[in-house]
């Protein structure tokens, strides 16, 4: 079945998950997004490959780094920009997403940044957009998250560059997170032999299993010789009813603590998508210490997403 994130050619038409990405694919954006890294530490922060082109955010849900990220990446490949917070836009009049993009597509938009609470709302976008724009899903529901993925990636390749040799342990809201999905979808795809996820029964999907991970209940147990911690935020937003006896009771049992923490390698990394709930997820101490590259990770991002723009942009030429 044809791949509708693919061109004829193989080429990265959209990107829309993870999930059913060839291997090579990934390392493209990854090696790409190398070459980027150092554009941030230029006097001018700028290159020409999107010049003339015009890149939209679409937010129907909020979010501050992930929008800005993709405008810092957007104007460094010197594109124009459009950033539309629909929320307070005619979505709340009426209008369909579709009206929304066709009014945008005679504009003579390029690319479109979509975040959306509903799973599958860049997919249909991406069905239903002219052959020469081009759709980046910046999270859809519970479903995917790409660039997110592709960044934390990209984040442990430039600290532990032997993916084959690593043991990953993913921690925390595991069912609401389309982060985790994407996650796992990305470790499992570059070869990273185990992947573990860690968190209570509530906060885990069915048959997480079938996704190739290894199932831990007991934090201590599954942090044992891990090289990489990756902490997930608690979704409070998305969560009906009480999963959760309270917070308090959270951090106690799945927090991450120095105490915690002790059991991964010495060298492990700590990693989190962010925003962080201090206390809830991660204790400051941790977030704050030498381990953690959580601030790298929102750097390393915007690097990640100009190399994401710049092959799509590039693949018109196929």
């Amino acid at each position: 079945m044809h791949n509708p994130q693919l061109n004829k050619d193989g080429k990265l038409k959209h990107l829309l998950s993870i999930e059913g990405l060839p291997r090579a694919i990934l390392n493209q954006i990854l090696d790409t997004a190398e070459s980027f890294t150092g554009v941030s530490e230029r006097e001018v922060k700028k290159v020409p490959l999107l010049r003339g082109k015009t890149v939209c955010n679409i937010f129907f849900e909020n979010s501050t780094r992930t929008r800005t990220t993709f405008e810092i990446a957007a104007k460094r490949l010197s594109a124009d920009v459009l950033n539309l917070n629909v929320s307070t836009s005619s979505q709340s009049k009426g209008e369909t997403i579709l009206d929304t993009v066709d009014n945008l597509t005679a504009m003579h938009a390029d690319m479109f940044v979509v975040r959306h609470s509903q799973s599958g709302a860049a997919h249909l976008i991406a069905r239903h957009v002219a052959p020469h724009v081009h759709v980046v899903n910046a999270g859809d529901g519970r479903h995917a998250h790409p660039t997110q993925g592709l960044l934390d990636m990209f984040t442990i390749r430039r600290y532990k560059p032997d993916m084959h040799n690593l043991r990953v342990a993913i921690i925390g809201d595991v069912l609401h997170s389309r982060v985790a999905r994407s996650e796992i979808h990305a470790l499992t795809t570059l070869g990273v032999p185990e992947v573990r996820v860690i968190a209570p029964k509530t906060l885990l999907p069915q048959d997480v299993e079938k996704l190739g991970v290894q199932v831990y209940h007991d934090m201590r147990a599954g942090l044992k010789d891990v090289d990489v911690v990756m902490m997930l935020r608690l979704q409070n937003e998305r969560m009906s009813g009480s999963l959760l006896p309270s917070a308090q009771e959270y951090f106690k049992c799945f927090g991450l603590t120095q105490e915690k923490l002790a059991l991964a390698k010495p060298d492990a990394i700590v990693m989190h998508p962010g925003p962080m709930n201090r206390g809830v997820e991660i204790d400051s101490a941790v977030a704050d210490g030498m381990q953690s590259v959580i601030l790298p990770q929102v750097t390393y991002g915007i690097a990640v997403r100009m190399a994401v723009m710049s092959i799509l942009a590039g693949s018109n030429d196929a």
